[in-house]
C-alpha cells in the first residue's frame, strides 16, 4: 500500500518545487494553485506568503530521484 509524503517536486517546479508538490499531494492542478498562492499572498497584509514559501521550502523533503511523474 502506497502512502501519499508530502515532498517537493523535482519535476514539476518553477522556483524551488514547493507548490508542485502540495498540488501533487492534493490532487490539483500546479498552474492553478500557483494562481491561487500569488493571489492570496497579494491580497494579504505584508505578503504572508512568502514567509509560509519560505518555511515550506526548509520543512518539505525533496522527492527521491525515482519519486512522481518523469
Amino acid at each position: 500500500m502506497s502512502r501519499k509524503v508530502l515532498r517537493r517536486s523535482r519535476h514539476d517546479r518553477m522556483l524551488a518545487g514547493v507548490i508542485g508538490g502540495l498540488a501533487r499531494y492534493f490532487g490539483l492542478d500546479p498552474t492553478l494553485l500557483r494562481i491561487i498562492f500569488v493571489l492570496v499572498s497579494l491580497f494579504s497584509a505584508a505578503f504572508p506568503g512568502i514567509i509560509v514559501y519560505l518555511i515550506l521550502l526548509v520543512l518539505m523533503p525533496l522527492e527521491e530521484e525515482g519519486d512522481g511523474a518523469a
